[in-house]
């Protein structure tokens, strides 16, 4: 039996669509693999894409009816069950290699009241770890995980994007910045957020103790920012006078390259 209540299942994140790109995949509190199917087609064969994850029989029937051919990433549905039957069907196949036996089918349903637990897990990654990684990789999904789990975290479980929100407008309330940062979600992925360039540039001074978790490339410390006809970049660039300063470029345009371009004629000429 598994519980996922944590997170209601008709949690909807805006700009997350019912597609098969996995940056769309569903927020869950009992997912694996970004609730995402990593696997290879050949044919009418399926098999994982990863030598660490056992191919379920949901992964093979999902990845035939909406998979590419040949090697890809798919999001699950955004059926929660879809998600949570996924969960279930790894998480046996888990205790089967590891010689063990599930019986029965899987089902979902709320853990009863005062049950003691007989095992905990604990995330071996630390938070910073986990944001090196979601920034690295442009992880909207955990990044949406990791806002939602704020919002619990400080008004108590379950989670919902209210709670996340009015704890992040408090934030943004606190330092000032509740006119030039206003947010929908935790990720970027909808449109509807909307940030001021200078905004942004002050949201990077507060954030400036851990700039280090951006990626680094030439002389500089960035996040990219992508849309449809539009690019971003912004960060810390180390210049020869003035030492380390921050910058934001946000374009209406469809040349990634161009940011690059304006942040190389930043550093030099300051």
């Amino acid at each position: 039996m598994l519980d996922a209540s944590y997170y209601p299942s008709d949690i909807r994140i805006p700009g997350i669509e019912d597609t098969d790109e996995a940056y769309d995949a569903l927020n869950s509190a009992l997912a694996v693999n970004f609730n995402t199917i990593h696997a290879v087609r050949q044919g009418k064969t399926v098999r994982s894409a990863e030598k660490q994850t056992p191919i379920t029989p949901l992964a093979v029937s999902e990845f035939l009816a909406r998979g590419p051919k040949g090697r890809g990433r798919i999001s699950l549905t955004q059926d929660a069950a879809v998600g949570l039957q996924y969960a279930g069907e790894l998480i046996a196949a888990f205790i089967e290699r590891a010689g063990g036996s599930v019986k029965g089918k899987i089902s979902a349903g709320a853990v009863p009241q005062g049950l003691e637990p007989v095992y905990v897990h604990r995330q071996s990654r630390t938070l910073s770890e986990i944001l090196a990684g979601l920034l690295l990789g442009s992880n909207n999904y955990i990044a949406n995980q990791v806002f939602l789990e704020v919002g619990g975290h400080r008004l108590g479980g379950p989670v919902s994007l209210e709670k996340s929100l009015r704890v992040a407008n408090e934030m943004l309330a606190k330092h000032g910045l509740a006119e030039s940062i206003h947010l929908e979600e935790g990720s970027g992925i909808s449109r509807g957020n909307r940030f001021t360039a200078r905004g942004l540039a002050q949201l990077l001074h507060l954030f400036e103790p851990h700039a280090t978790l951006l990626r680094r490339g030439d002389g500089a410390l960035f996040k990219t920012g992508t849309f449809s006809g539009v690019r971003t970049l912004a960060g810390y660039a180390e210049t020869s006078k003035h030492g380390r300063v921050r910058f934001v470029i946000s374009l209406t345009s469809y040349d990634g390259a161009m940011r690059f371009r304006l942040l190389k004629a930043i550093q030099s000429g300051l």
